[in-house]
């Protein structure tokens, strides 16, 4: 069992920056993917940017050169840098983390985005 705790979320103007965190704790196996999703009213949860426990990426075009995400193997966290932010990016953002030991990923409670224009 893997148990996610998200943070940073919030009400930022069109153009500013959050910086949201995830915080893994329970069986943490040191292979693993963390990442970052999110789904705005009436769409389908997206990705938004992955990361492996190597420091591979993976990111959506929408967010390429805005959005950076990173993480702390020893703290078993992982970041997501929002920067320069529209409208569009309000959204719940769940944190995400996948491991082969499991079947199944393991999904955070969600943060909230509100981006205003």
């Amino acid at each position: 069992q893997v148990h996610l705790v998200e943070s940073g979320g919030g009400l930022v103007q069109a153009g500013g920056s959050l910086r949201l965190s995830c915080a893994a704790s329970g069986s943490i196996f040191t292979i693993n993917t963390m990442g970052w999703y999110r789904q705005a009213p009436g769409k389908q949860r997206e990705l938004v940017a992955t990361i492996t426990s190597v420091g591979n990426t993976i990111y959506a075009d929408s967010v390429k050169g805005r959005f950076t995400i990173s993480r702390d193997n020893a703290k078993n966290t992982v970041y997501l840098q929002m920067n320069s932010l529209k409208p569009e990016d309000t959204a719940i953002y769940y944190c995400r983390y996948n491991s082969i030991h499991y079947s199944r990923p393991y999904w955070g409670q969600g943060t909230q985005v509100t981006v205003s224009s």
